[in-house]
């Protein structure tokens, strides 16, 4: 039985903190230590993982994604439990939260790992760069001008294209049934280590999608009339100047989610998750 576990919440779905203090009171009585936070207190959570031995992420995707910043470095597994649209990272449905979950705190389950992205940007204030892991994908657009942006995409020193577009999104496997999928881009196997970079609505300028080898690193210059953002997995947003220098690459680091359904079941469910359903 494990011993800790912490509670992540999505605080704007009612029933997502329902769950959340009923599952407390489940897990408390069970001789658990049980910690309890919103998914948006990233701060606060990070402050919780060390000796946490699970994070119940209790939302949709988007509350994985707050999970997983809240963990890096860390290795603290993840399970999901959906209540929101897609689930592609979710693990579990609100019905499931009972004796599949008991499975899951007797030591059933294996571990299912997933690739990062580390990306390193300037500091908004000059001096050392920043540094920042992404589980689904590194964004470069258009700031609030509606206005195409020039990204000049270099892989391994030597210049791929410059996109004219609205922006550029290099994806890992695991964001690739998202954004990336949205703007055109190819589902990769959710345990690939390769990534993408592909291009957002591009003007006259290349509009194919590029699978990357893992030890690949991108690094992309911006130029524009007007700020940019840098978006990290849609949560961490920046501002960006024009001549800014993005790196990106494959982390060392890794999220891990603790499932209970066979892996075979991402395939199988791949298109009614596309399709919304549950």
């Amino acid at each position: 039985m494990l011993k800790k576990i912490g509670i992540l919440y999505h605080p704007m779905n009612g029933a997502a903190g329902t769950l959340a203090n009923k599952l407390q009171k489940t897990l408390t009585a069970k001789g658990i230590s049980v910690w309890l936070c919103s998914s948006w207190d990233g701060e606060s959570a990070r402050t919780q993982t060390c000796g946490t031995e699970l994070i119940l992420s209790i939302g949709g995707d988007g509350t994985i994604l707050r999970a997983a910043q809240a963990v890096i470095p860390g290795k603290t597994p993840i399970t999901g439990i959906n209540l929101g649209n897609l689930g592609f990272m979710t693990e579990l449905s609100l019905a499931e939260t009972g004796d599949e979950l008991n499975r899951i705190l007797e030591g059933e389950g294996w571990i299912d790992e997933r690739s990062l992205l580390e990306a390193e940007a300037p500091s908004i204030e000059g001096g050392k760069c920043q540094t920042f892991y992404a589980l689904n994908d590194v964004v470069i657009a258009r700031g609030a001008v509606a206005r195409v942006i020039y990204i000049a995409a270099k892989i391994d020193g030597e210049l791929l294209t410059t996109y004219k577009a609205d922006g550029v999104i290099v994806s890992t496997a695991t964001g690739s049934t998202g954004y990336a999928l949205a703007a055109g881009g190819s589902i990769l196997p959710p345990h690939s280590k390769e990534f993408l970079i592909l291009p957002i609505v591009p003007l006259l300028t290349a509009k194919y999608c590029v699978v990357l080898p893992s030890e690949s690193r991108v690094e992309l210059s911006v130029q524009a009339v007007h700020p940019a953002t840098l978006s990290i997995d849609g949560h961490t947003n920046l501002p960006l100047n024009s001549g800014s220098v993005i790196s990106v690459r494959r982390s060392r680091h890794k999220i891990r989610f603790l499932r209970i359904h066979p892996e075979s079941s991402f395939y199988s469910t791949l298109e009614k998750r596309l399709k919304g359903k549950q």
